[in-house]
């Protein structure tokens, strides 16, 4: 009887061991499935980050082969070179938006190292200051046809004017960044510096002439062209004039740097050789003395570049102008021809008006290359003879 009753007991105590055997396996098998899905998760995980850092270093990659810039961007770059030559030397463009001070210190750069690394056409700069309109322009036009490798034109108006012209004029895109003008003010010669470093930039330019709207050429562009590539100076009229018009208008403020017996005066109408457009965009301590002292009566671009030069340059300047103007009505403005006085015997005179000049050391009658003021009516009667007597 004893021995059945043990037996009762035992049998309870065996189930609860096969119950917590049950629970210990069941969480081992939990452990080490979740184990297993771990090292899975951490596997794929690794595996998605390493591709992508794969992508990332095949793209820098390839962007890098396919660029010889220094470039930080993913996609490939552009291949630009910012120091062209061609750009530097031969800007295609007038339109910049430089200061005058910094296109002045642009211009006033002059190479040490002689000759060119590039073929060089020499070039004739116009440089054409007006109030405006060019009413002459169409007569322009026909003298610069054919021969656009010898030429630059630059155009300095009011900021606000446009110029309207067709695409394949050569005055076409050719009005440089400009300022307001006050006739008779320093603002004049600050309009002619600024045309001269503009001019300046490109580096084939070797002659610099300055016109009005109201001027003409009286020969045709090759004989023009030759005139002033070939001379060995510059025109600009410089003369000492003992009257209140000329040595009148100096101040003794000027002192010490600039005396009345270097004081001069002139046409503004100048033609210069690069050297001194470099000299004159150079300057600063004259002009500011003109800027300074030399206010109506006395008007800057009367005396300005005509004693500056006399005073460094004077070797360099024939003292004459190569710009025809008629001074016998007298008065402060010279005289203006209309349509009525075009006539062929009236070109032929300016032309052989009984002049001799020097150029280079020898004395000649073609003293002038083109001529002023000329009024809008005059403009088709002058088309009319350029084939004939101007030969353009």
């Amino acid at each position: 009887m004893a021995r059945n009753r043990g037996d009762k007991e035992e049998g309870p105590e065996k189930l609860m061991g096969l119950l917590k055997l049950v629970q210990i396996l069941s969480l081992l098998v939990i452990f080490v499935a979740g184990v297993i899905l771990g090292l899975a998760t951490s596997s794929h995980i690794n595996h998605y980050f390493t591709s992508q850092a794969q992508l990332f270093l095949t793209n820098n990659i390839a962007s890098a082969k396919l660029s010889d810039n220094n470039c930080t961007v993913v996609k490939p770059c552009e291949k630009v070179d910012f120091l062209n030559m061609e750009r530097f030397v031969h800007p295609d463009n007038v339109i910049h938006s430089m200061t005058d001070d910094q296109v002045f210190w642009r211009a006033s750069l002059l190479p040490q190292k002689k000759g060119y690394p590039f073929d060089r056409v020499p070039k004739v700069a116009f440089m054409f200051l007006t109030r405006g309109p060019l009413p002459l322009l169409p007569l322009w036009e026909r003298f610069f046809r054919g021969h656009g490798q010898y030429f630059s034109i630059y155009v300095h108006t009011p900021p606000d004017y446009v110029l309207n012209v067709s695409s394949d004029s050569p005055f076409y895109g050719r009005m440089i960044p400009s300022k307001d003008v006050e006739w008779g003010s320093v603002s004049l010669v600050d309009a002619e510096k600024r045309l001269l470093a503009n001019a300046l930039l490109d580096f084939s330019n070797e002659r610099f002439v300055l016109l009005s709207e109201s001027c003409i050429p009286i020969y045709n562009f090759p004989i023009v062209y030759k005139y002033l590539i070939r001379s060995e100076y510059s025109f600009v009229e410089s003369y000492d004039e003992p009257t209140r018009y000329g040595r009148g208008r100096y101040s003794r403020k000027m002192l010490p740097d600039i005396h009345l017996y270097q004081w001069r005066k002139g046409s503004q109408w100048f033609e210069i050789q690069r050297d001194l457009a470099v000299y004159i965009v150079s300057d600063t301590k004259y002009y500011t003395i003109f800027k300074k002292y030399c206010r109506p009566a006395c008007y800057p671009d009367e005396h300005y570049i005509p004693t500056y030069l006399n005073m460094f340059h004077g070797s360099l300047n024939s003292n004459r102008s190569v710009t025809w103007v008629d001074w016998s009505i007298g008065g402060p403005h010279p005289a203006r021809y209309g349509g009525g006085n075009i006539t062929e015997d009236f070109i032929q005179s300016i032309r052989n008006n009984g002049t001799q000049c020097s150029y280079n050391s020898e004395m000649t009658s073609v003293c002038y290359l083109f001529a002023r003021k000329f009024a809008p009516s005059a403009l088709v009667p002058l088309l009319s003879l350029t084939s004939t007597v101007m030969e353009f």
